[in-house]
């Protein structure tokens, strides 16, 4: 079972860098894998450290996505990293084992803090949908354009229906990123 989270790694600048991950547990223990090339890759090997935040706020999937990436954060209270203020609840966690890959390795980690800051109260239709436009999102490159728009289409009904301003919000910065992707490929964003 993949869970999708935000993960939290220290940057170069001693920074928090902010990404969103599908993430496994298998053996008790956290599988992060990253594709290459990728900052949080560079991050998580470098500091063997990283935060795995647990939010319902959907702007943050969207936003790291769409180069807005600045969300306010704490410094973990175990290790080198930090929290996300927003997380319902977090894990810091301390790289244990690498299986490398030259696509996609494997990062294992030992979860050595666990803090549940408040009560989850559950996603609404529309929170759900921008997780998974997030999903396809960062995967344009890889899908073609007429799953995109079916997909859209499909999710857009849930916006609709249930989504508040912070799903809304969410919901154009992914949508413009999709028009600005399709208007690339079709040329119409040439000056």
């Amino acid at each position: 079972m993949i869970y999708e989270t935000i993960i939290t790694s220290v940057d170069a600048n001693q920074q928090a860098h902010i990404a969103p991950f599908g993430i496994r547990e298998e053996d008790g223990r956290v599988l992060i894998a990253p594709y290459r090339p990728s900052v949080s890759l560079d991050n998580l090997l470098a500091h063997r450290s990283a935060v795995i935040n647990l939010t319902d706020d959907v702007r943050i999937f969207a936003g790291a996505l769409t180069g807005r990436r600045t969300w306010p954060v704490s410094k973990a209270e175990k290790i080198h990293g930090y929290v996300l203020d927003a997380a319902i609840a977090h894990r810091e966690l301390a790289l244990e084992e690498v299986k490398d890959d030259p696509v996609r390795p494997s990062l294992y980690f030992r979860v050595v803090h666990e803090v549940n800051h408040r009560p989850f109260k559950g996603f609404n239709r529309a929170q759900s949908a921008v997780i998974e436009l997030a999903v396809l999102v960062s995967r344009l490159h890889m899908l073609p354009i007429g799953k995109i728009d079916a997909e859209l289409a499909y999710l857009q009904i849930a916006i609709d229906k249930t989504a508040g301003p912070r799903e809304l919000e969410a919901w154009g910065w992914l949508t413009e990123t999709i028009d600005n992707f399709k208007a690339a490929i079709n040329g119409d964003n040439q000056a």
